[in-house]
């Protein structure tokens, strides 16, 4: 059989996970990727061998695809899908296929017409676990199934921290579209179509500008015998993404984040002994499905993940030899409009979303925010706004958290390594901001993504005359696993950083170019180093503390006894705007670090008495933290060929702990800088005020 040439259209986050199981897949070869943004396109492409296109029309002219994958924004799937089936190309498109049934229809009967085929990108349904879960309910095994009780409760952080300007957050709606998908998809194939009954939203989150979105959504339906529900949370939860089947002869639940399936029988015991075997065989199904899943991971070194499995399994199904029906349009529309229904039951008021507030003039900005629909990005810019200054925000898309500024505040996209737009961005502009930071996979990445862009961004504020350009580095570019060692600006970083992490060594590179730019060509430059920042709009689950797993576990850097260098938010931005404005700041450094707060178990206990929730707290070693963290890299380097791979350091995992103690002294002497040190008004911000969990 002629392998499928396949075309990706889209080359953002979830391409590379299709890119990866087409490689893995008999009968399908990835052949062109596209996008509007021709580096992104070029960067997936070019590694893997293929032709980079940043038009649809490039890419359908070249002849080069028999089919495309479809993985830009909801909003344009129609559009897209329409023109390639026309084209006379196959479509899968990620979910949502579309932001209807209706618009679902349209593409069904765009692919009858043109003789192709149209499949909607159920990747849950190529699990192998489920495969299993499916052959369970056909051969009889669970009996008459009567109840479905289908969850996905995972957090969804940009609710509560951003970034705002993604399409799920445009619209209540949005949200329940984005992933309810995955939960209909499951019922429609397992049952049929769904009579929707009953739907509800709840636990509102109020975005920038005050417009609340639903975090939890709960659909109750039937088809045919079968109860079904539907539990959306995104929520700071649990992790249960799962498939609940309860029937007469056993219950089944499916676990499709880690690909596990685990059946419940009845046995014939008595009484004493029934409750002890039922528990001994949930014990065992537990214990093999783990071990499973253990010995695929270690074998594959991480490559087969469960959610890299639902890609391959999808992948397969389609492309194989014979059709699949998971992946029929018709199922595409039955799920689509069992959520068109359950729509259609919400109160009015839940789906609209707040009307941006009228703007009685144009912005005249004079400070320009990169990133400044980051965390920290948008507490400058209303702090900035507040002290009655315009701000232009550079973003990716215009659809900033600023719907209640528009007098103030404008939102403009560039890109970072575009010279001229960026000068253009700067007309009029004081104080350059720049907050961006772009996370690489390996050195190169970080040179490309985050020191190439950073200097573009400094020879723009060059050319363009600006007063000043605030740069933030982090403080994760110290060494910091001296528990004894005090940190000052003056102490600077080691010279040798190849065996840092790479985000610690890619922002150290930015300072070391601009500084030289400073020193060279006269660049007015001041660069700030954030400690741990906190605060409202913060994230529960904050890496520079400890590993999360999940929302109820972390294990902490190190014992989590030492002195954290917290910082609120607030005082961040207040001292940026200090930086900007000082004189004396000219070409200096300052570390933003508050007064001496918490530690990291501290920190924890505080959670536990405010807000009644307790968090498992499990201490790190990070010495053997370094040591697993080397054997994978030699894992890597030599099981996989990968030459890129960092050399880990034990000072660079023991600076995790923040071991050593900073000392805030430089910009409260030189800026008149006071960060909150009254202990209550700082856990009030930090963790009463902060909406960690989300309700």
């Amino acid at each position: 059989m002629t392998p499928t040439r396949i075309g990706l259209i889209g080359a953002g986050y979830i391409a590379t996970w299709h890119a990866d199981a087409i490689a893995a897949t008999d009968g399908a070869n990835l052949a062109a990727v596209c996008d509007t943004s021709g580096a992104a396109a070029r960067a997936l492409a070019e590694p893997r061998g293929v032709p980079a296109y940043d038009s649809l029309a490039a890419l359908i002219d070249s002849g080069t695809c028999d089919a495309v994958h479809i993985l830009t924004p909801p909003d344009s799937h129609l559009a897209l899908g329409l023109q390639c089936l026309e084209a006379g190309l196959d479509v899968l498109i990620e979910k949502p296929a579309a932001l209807s049934a209706d618009e679902t229809r349209q593409l069904r009967d765009a692919a009858h017409r043109a003789g192709r085929h149209f499949r909607p990108g159920h990747n849950f349904l190529g699990l192998p676990s489920y495969s299993r879960l499916k052959a369970l309910v056909a051969s009889g095994d669970l009996g008459r199934v009567s109840a479905a009780e289908i969850t996905w409760a995972l957090p969804l952080a940009p609710l509560r921290s951003g970034p705002y300007n993604l399409w799920l957050l445009r619209e209540p709606k949005n949200l329940l579209l984005e992933i309810g998908p995955h939960l209909a998809a499951f019922a429609v194939d397992l049952f049929g179509p769904l009579d929707v009954i009953a739907a509800d939203a709840s636990k509102p989150v109020m975005l920038p500008g005050d417009d609340p979105r639903p975090q939890s959504f709960r659909i109750l339906a039937r088809a045919g015998d079968v109860d079904v529900t539907l539990s959306l949370s995104m929520v700071e939860t649990v992790d249960d993404r799962s498939v609940t089947l309860r029937g007469s002869s056993g219950r089944a639940r499916l676990d499709y984040a880690a690909d596990t399936l685990v059946v419940e029988r009845e046995n014939a015991s008595d009484l004493v002994l029934n409750p002890l075997r039922r528990q001994i065989a949930l014990a065992r199904g537990h214990a093999r499905e783990g071990l499973t899943n253990a010995a695929i991971q270690v074998r594959s070194l991480n490559m087969r993940s469960p959610y890299a499995q639902s890609f391959r399994g999808m992948c397969a199904a389609i492309y194989g030899s014979a059709p699949d029906e998971r992946y029929d349009a018709d199922n595409a529309v039955q799920a689509m409009q069992a959520l068109d229904d359950a729509l259609a039951l919400l109160p009015t008021d839940t789906l609209i979303p707040k009307a941006p507030a009228v703007a009685t003039r144009a912005p005249r900005p004079t400070a320009l925010v990169i990133g400044g629909t980051g965390f920290i990005g948008r507490a400058l810019t209303r702090a900035l706004v507040a002290r009655g200054t315009d701000v232009r925000v550079l973003s990716r898309g215009r659809h900033g958290p600023f719907p209640d500024l528009p007098d103030s505040v404008e939102t403009v996209g560039a890109s970072l390594k575009d010279r001229a737009a960026l000068v253009q961005a700067m007309d009029g502009i004081r104080h350059v901001y720049n907050l961006a930071r772009a996370l690489g996979t390996n050195w190169q990445d970080c040179l490309d993504n985050d020191v190439a862009p950073a200097v573009t961004i400094a020879e723009a504020a060059l050319e363009a005359g600006v007063d000043r350009l605030v740069y933030t580095g982090t403080i994760a570019s110290y060494d910091m696993s001296d528990r004894f060692g005090r940190i000052t600006e003056a102490k600077g970083f080691p010279n040798d950083m190849t065996d840092r992490n790479l985000y610690a060594r890619s922002k150290a590179e930015c300072e070391r170019r601009l500084m030289q730019m400073h020193r060279e060509r006269g660049l007015p430059l001041t660069i700030a180093r954030p400690g741990i920042v906190v605060g409202p709009g913060g994230p529960l689950q904050h890496w520079g503390i400890g590993r999360w797993h999940g929302a109820g576990a972390v294990r902490i850097w190190g014992r989590g006894d030492n002195i954290l260098p917290f910082v609120l938010n607030d005082d961040v931005a207040d001292g940026l705007i200090r930086m900007a404005e000082s004189d004396v700041a000219l070409g200096e450094d300052f570390n933003l670090v508050g007064e001496p707060m918490l530690t990291a178990q501290g920190y924890f206990r505080a959670i536990h008495e405010r807000l009644g929730a307790r968090i498992r707290v499990s201490t790190g070693n990070l010495t053997a933290f370094w040591a697993a963290d080397a054997v994978k890299a030699t894992l890597k380097r030599r099981a996989l060929g990968r030459r890129d791979v960092i050399r880990p350091s034990r000072a660079d995992w023991i600076s995790r702990a923040h071991l050593s103690r900073f000392d805030n002294t430089k910009p409260k002497d030189l800026l008149g800088w006071q960060p909150v040190s009254d202990r209550e008004a700082f856990l009030r911000a930090a963790i009463d005020d902060a909406g960690l969990f989300g309700f």
